[in-house]
């Protein structure tokens, strides 16, 4: 049974209509299908986790990661997969009471249970291999946000300013700015009402603060709650529409929830960042299981409210493609997207179920009770699975949502076949194809244990299972850039290690070193808190350089800035050994902050020759080792942009080969279907000549008896007449016999053209099949581009004064 074919998922065996028979044909599942939305519908027991596990595999095996949210605690089973099928890799997760149940110790029924895994599995066509390749192809990570059972969370990153990509775009600012202010009021217990004056006010805090390139904590926002740097909202004053005395209530509520010693919980973890969720720091997929069934509803609703709007943001700084990029997979849709209410979930699950398909993000929603389903919403869906449901109720709702959204036009027939499905089998009615279809799920490859419990997520990290996290690639992975803070533990800041090294712990004096005028001098700004700052000095270059490539399509220009420590010796620069971007040049003041003491200035030379020799040194610099490094993938040729990290890069190649293979699988296909085409109308006609033929020879035959018989009951004359019809008909009959047998002929060889043309389009299939690369797979180049002297404009070069402040034995920035 051949199931691994390109861009197609392995559901399960179609299956017979009108006895519910299961043939041998599998069920694959276009994956680009998904792109327009999948629902999945059917009452507990039907078969809805397995299909969904089922899904979230072959995602995983095609190199596409999926984001999955589980309410249920069930979808964690994707970790526990055992490529060995051994009954102590089954040990540790099964279910006692099952096991005092069937009247067998636990090791007894682990072997059990193993061993039918690995026959339910084999009768499926998937063996040891396939679950290795399963465990390959993708990392599963399980998420606990607001407890440390699995990977916590951090959800503060939601009250950052947004990047560019948000703050640009006005209606994704509002969408964020709505979404943050719901949840943190849905966790308040308030009401969340977009025109409510709590929401109202929040929102204002937020996007004043975010507009001016500040981010929000919770203490940002109960200050602001009791001082707003507003006066009014809409035309009337602040006070009459929000008292103060009413805002101190809303500030005693944020209070109580940053004084909870349950809130620290969602204050650790990794941030809430979709890329990473998505991919590894290698681009290798992922499949995030974010785990909510520890979750009051008013935490799931703040919490998904956050991550859908993350979503959402992530989704729309895509590119545009018509493959399928990433899956978001919700278990349970219950109180997520009713159809008369409007939680605040609803609004970015909307956007997502209207936007996402142009950037290649399908959503794949499960639910039990088709009651709860907002119809309307879900018009955007083109695949619906429809299980065994539990009342006739529940098919005739389901049937006229699905008439309302899809079309469906024969409805009768469904109804019929809904009623009748067994457990693990569903229809699918699929609006990329020209008929609903009947299929049997197979089984998975993932140990469907049931819901994880708190101890059981733990184990799964300290058994090592659950591979950990990679790289923070959002300060790393740039070519050429090297941060010693990823390798050195002890690290600060490189610029003046050895000038404060060499420096007494006791401040090093307190005036500033007398330079000549032409030495330029600029100094930082101590913050307002790092009392008993010290200037530190280095040597700044800064200049605006332009980078050019024909060959590569690069037209750049980039404001390079380096700090170098000066030290003793015939070379006092060496601009190789300084750091990138670690001053902010524009903060930078004219003048000292009086009161702050000056550390020594090291014994190098200043005078103009000196300093000119710097600039030569710098441009220098600039041409050689500041060159710009960039990666290019030689498969694609395609070269990275100059603010794109060597994740997005590798995710962006494979992308473009996945609809390079996506295009070509298509345009192959349109191929091969128009010569099909032509063979499966010479196969009707072939089969309509042998049953003509056949239908004329035993016309004949039939005749023939006739004429023996009757002439047999006549007279001689008869009988003689009758002999020589028989002699002319049966002559005639032999010649229909020839007819028969090369209709026949001709039948049998246009089948097997059709059978040669299927294997020469298996063979080309294959041929693609190798084309499918994961990003952590690619080798990358690096390519870089020389900037000429007529590119580079030194816009400072002098002496800049940093300030440090000491922390027992070591100096940090102040």
């Amino acid at each position: 049974m051949d199931f691994e074919q390109l861009g197609a998922f392995y559901l399960g065996r179609e299956v017979k209509p009108d006895d519910l028979s299961v043939t041998e044909q599998p069920l694959l599942y276009d994956s680009s299908d998904l792109t327009t939305h999948a629902v999945i519908v059917g009452m507990t027991g039907s078969g809805k986790t397995g299909l969904g596990v089922g899904l979230i595999e072959e995602a995983a095996i095609d190199g596409i990661p999926v984001l999955a949210i589980d309410p249920k605690g069930d979808l964690g089973n994707l970790a526990l997969t055992f490529p060995r099928l051994r009954a102590e890799d089954f040990a540790p997760w099964i279910d006692q009471r099952e096991a005092e149940k069937s009247g067998v110790d636990a090791a007894t029924y682990a072997a059990k249970q193993a061993e039918n895994w690995r026959s339910g599995l084999e009768s499926w066509g998937q063996g040891p291999d396939r679950i290795e390749r399963l465990r390959q192809a993708a990392t599963v990570s399980i998420y606990t946000p607001g407890s440390s059972a699995g990977r916590p969370i951090s959800v503060l990153r939601s009250f950052a300013a947004p990047g560019p990509a948000i703050m640009n775009d006005p209606d994704l600012l509002s969408d964020r700015l709505s979404a943050t202010a719901t949840g943190m009021l849905a966790l308040l217990g308030q009401d969340p009402d977009p025109l409510g004056r709590e929401h109202i006010l929040l929102s204002t805090l937020l996007d004043n603060a975010w507009r001016a390139g500040r981010d929000m904590s919770i203490a940002d926002l109960i200050r602001g709650v009791q001082e707003p740097p507003v006066r009014q909202i809409g035309v009337m004053d602040l006070d009459t529409v929000f008292p103060a005395k009413d805002r101190l209530k809303l500030a005693m509520a944020l209070n109580a929830l940053l004084a909870a010693p349950s809130f620290e919980s969602w204050t650790r973890g990794e941030p809430l960042d979709v890329q990473n969720l998505l991919y590894e720091s290698n681009g290798k997929p992922r499949v995030s299981v974010i785990t909510i069934s520890h979750l009051s509803d008013a935490e799931r609703m703040f919490f998904l409210t956050l991550l859908l709007s993350e979503v959402v943001a992530w989704t729309r700084t895509q590119t545009g493609t018509s493959s399928l990029r990433a899956i978001v997979y919700i278990d349970e849709l219950f109180g997520f997207l009713p159809p008369v209410a409007e939680p605040p979930t609803k609004r970015p699950l909307l956007t997502l179920l209207k936007q996402a398909r142009a950037f290649g993000v399908g959503l794949a929603l499960s639910t039990q009770n088709p009651i709860d389903l907002d119809y309307k919403a879900l018009s955007n869906a083109g695949s619906w699975f429809i299980g065994r449901l539990q009342t006739e109720r529940d098919v005739n709702r389901l049937i006229d949502g699905l008439r309302s959204s899809t079309g469906a036009t024969d409805t009768a027939t469904l109804t019929g076949t809904i009623a009748r499905l067994p457990k693990r089998t569903f229809v699918l009615h699929n609006v990329h194809d020209s008929q609903p279809v009947v299929f049997q799920t197979r089984w998975v490859m993932s140990y469907l244990a049931g819901p994880l419990s708190r101890d059981q997520l733990r184990q799964l990290s300290s058994a090592g299972i659950e591979e950990s996290p990679g790289v923070d690639w959002q300060t790393a992975g740039t070519p050429g850039a090297h941060d010693p803070a990823h390798t050195n533990p002890d690290y600060t800041s490189s610029t003046p290690a050895a000038a404060i090294s060499s420096t007494s712990n006791d401040g090093a004096g307190g005036s500033q070193p007398i330079l000549p005028p032409h030495v330029t001098q600029l100094y930082g700004v101590p913050r307002s808190e790092a009392a008993g700052a010290t200037y530190f000095p280095s040597i700044l270059g800064v200049a605006d350089v332009h980078y050019s490539s024909k060959t590569h399509n690069i037209e750049h220009g980039q404001r390079v800035i380096r700090v170098v420590e000066p030290v003793e010796g015939p070379v006092p620069v060496v601009w190789a050994d300084g750091e990138d971007g670690s001053v902010e040049f524009e903060s930078l003041a004219q003048r000292p902050v009086p009161g702050t003491a000056f550390a020594d200035m090291p014994a190098i030379s200043v005078d103009a020759k000196s300093v000119k020799e710097w600039s030569t040194l710098f441009n220098r610099w600039l041409r050689t080792d500041g060159a710009l490094a960039l990666f290019r993938e030689p498969g694609t040729k395609l070269v990275s942009r100059p603010d794109e990290s060597e994740r997005e890069f590798r995710l962006r190649c494979a992308h473009a080969t996945r609809e390079a293979r996506d295009a070509g699988i298509e345009k192959l296909r349109a191929r091969y279907r128009s010569r099909g085409d032509t063979i499966d109308r010479r196969i009707l006609t072939a089969q309509q000549a042998v049953g003509r033929e056949q239908q004329q020879l035993n016309t004949r035959a039939v005749d023939m008896a006739g004429s023996i018989l009757g002439g047999l009951l006549g007279g001689r004359r008869t009988v003689r007449s009758t002999i020589t019809t028989a002699v002319r008909k049966g002559s005639t009959a032999s010649r229909d016999v020839g007819d028969v047998q090369r209709a026949k002929e001709r039948l049998a060889a246009a089948l097997q053209e059709k059978a040669a043309l299927e294997d020469e389009l298996t063979r080309e299939l294959a041929v693609l099949q190798d084309s499918n690369v994961h990003p952590e797979s690619l080798v990358l180049e690096t390519v870089t581009i020389k900037p000429t002297s007529r590119d580079i404009a030194v816009r400072f070069l002098g002496i800049v004064w940093l300030p440090y402040v000491q922390d027992g034995a070591r100096w940090q920035p102040g």
